[in-house]
């Protein structure tokens, strides 16, 4: 290794990462949840227990969640802070890739490693992303690494960063960051025929590490929450996810397939040719060498293991893209000049992105723009409402506001509640039910232009457009006209709605004239 490489990587790597993340917005509907919560926590004063609408929220472990709080706390709560340690882990994982790669082999090829991870489109996404998935694969990263050379260097203290990695990892996002890196060990000791490892004294010894340091939250959090923690976290985001599909379109046997081809762009179209060509001519073998059979082993058991579960996400896998950045890095080798130029031309496309199309399409899937305008509409006792749009937390994130997303009757409320090993878990925002809406409150909801037809036929009321984004439209209920629960307000292209809006607009509102 070299410092000047490491310097340049880290340089490259902090200018990819972290450039114009001022200006990304926080989005719905998965980032939005891990920024209102750790704002919750800092206003409550609660750094253990992670809480989100006033409710205790069991979906993920804490370390996450106290980057971003430690994250607000140093930088405020901006963007930029938000999106802060997912770049600076991206950053710490690019420089791992190389000190692991130029380890195994040689300086090149932890060089065009750690490029080719830094510039592929997964890696890039996930390093702007609030999401665990940053924290996780360098956690997971780190504890393999730190295994595979107390292995190959008979130096036991590597047993115990891996322990006390994996550690991190179970505190980043649960069980999964010990599951992964222990799946691995175990083939590759069964591969090596070195199974006998495991009963080591310092394996025992960097058990007990990972107990005690993954118990400083663990224990507190059974103790202050007791069976509600465990039957949420382990039973509904653990085991159920594991058992019972959340996302039932992603449910094809080839869809783990298509993320490692996008995820891999633009070296997939390269790799996977040539990898096919070999296997057809029959020159592809199983690795006779400890550190082929190593990455391997940890590219394919992870991907194998996300296979068997039920339920499919386009970032589970992402674990196995380490192992496999080094391999394909070794493939490059004898493509350099190839390698070079779509390399520097993947990153000059990252950097327009990141200054033109990026800040577009966040501000697009974010609640941000229509906050603002809720909080300049909205009283001390305005109520506000979503309607026939999925919940975007992030309005509560950037306003003071906390929107009720509205249903039908109370009946579907109930329906829709936090059920026991059910995906209803997940539903924690509150609600209201159209059948007990009080009309006479000062009212604004949130709707889309597909939805607004709805209002004054499923939605009663007379309502009057008071702002609008790019994807979200804002009404006031009208009170002071009055309504018989049958006319259509708005919306429709029918003669009558048209009247009726006509008529409103025009500033009869007493009276208007039904046709």
């Amino acid at each position: 290794m070299r410092r000047k490489d490491v310097f340049s990587l880290a340089v490259a790597g902090l200018l990819l990462y972290m450039l114009g993340n001022w200006a990304l917005p926080i989005t719905d509907p998965v980032e939005s949840n891990y920024a209102e919560t750790a704002k919750e926590m800092i206003a409550a004063g609660d750094y253990v227990s992670p809480r989100i609408f006033g409710n205790y929220w069991y979906d993920k472990p804490i370390l996450f969640y106290l980057e971003l709080i430690g994250s607000f706390q140093l930088f405020g709560m901006t963007d930029f802070a938000a999106r802060f340690f997912p770049a600076v882990f991206a950053v710490v994982g690019i420089l791992m890739t190389y000190g692991f790669a130029a380890r195994l082999y040689d300086r090149r090829t932890g060089l065009l490693s750690a490029v080719l991870l830094g510039v592929s489109v997964e890696y890039w996404y996930l390093g702007h992303a609030i999401i665990t998935d940053m924290t996780l694969f360098v956690t997971v990263s780190a504890s393999l690494m730190s295994f595979y050379a107390g292995y190959e260097s008979g130096r036991v203290r590597y047993y115990y960063l891996a322990f006390a990695a994996a550690a991190l990892a179970v505190l980043d996002k649960g069980p999964i960051g010990l599951a992964l890196p222990g799946l691995v060990i175990l083939i590759f000791l069964l591969w090596q025929r070195r199974l006998s490892m495991l009963c080591s004294i310092h394996m025992l010894g960097g058990l007990a590490l990972f107990l005690v340091v993954t118990g400083l939250w663990y224990v507190p959090m059974y103790l202050l929450h007791g069976s509600d923690f465990l039957d949420t976290f382990l039973g509904v985001h653990n085991v159920l996810r594991a058992t019972v599909s959340e996302h039932p379109r992603n449910n094809v046997w080839y869809y783990y397939l298509l993320v490692f081809l996008a995820g891999f762009f633009p070296w997939s179209l390269v790799v996977v040719p040539s990898c096919l060509r070999r296997l057809v001519k029959r020159e592809v073998h199983l690795p006779s060498g400890a550190r082929e059979r190593f990455l391997l082993v940890w590219g394919v058991s992870v991907f194998a293991a996300f296979e068997c579960m039920a339920s499919k996400y386009m970032t589970y896998t992402f674990p196995y893209m380490m192992p496999l950045a080094v391999l394909m890095g070794r493939f490059f080798l004898a493509h350099e000049t190839m390698f070079w130029r779509m390399a520097k031309g993947m990153g000059a496309a990252y950097l327009i992105a990141l200054l033109t199309i990026l800040p577009l399409a966040t501000r697009n899937n974010s609640g941000q723009d229509i906050a603002k305008v809720l909080e300049q509409q909205s009283r001390p006792d305005t109520v506000v409402l979503t309607y026939g749009i999925r919940y975007p937390v992030s309005i509560a994130y950037y306003s003071s506001l906390c929107p009720q997303r509205l249903v039908s009757t109370q009946a579907d409320i109930e329906k829709a509640r936090p059920h026991k090993m059910s995906w209803t878990a997940t539903n924690i925002m509150p609600f209201a039910s159209i059948e007990t809406m009080d009309r006479r409150a000062d009212t604004l909801l949130v709707t889309d232009r597909e939805h607004v037809k709805e209002l004054g036929l499923k939605v009663p009321g007379y309502w009057k457009e008071v702002g609008s984004s790019s994807n979200y439209v804002v009404y006031r209920l009208d009170a002071e006209v009055p309504y018989d629960g049958h006319e259509e307000m708005t919306g429709r292209k029918s003669e009558a709605s048209h009247g009726i809006l006509e008529t409103y607009l025009s500033g009869n509102r007493k009276n208007p004239q039904i046709p």
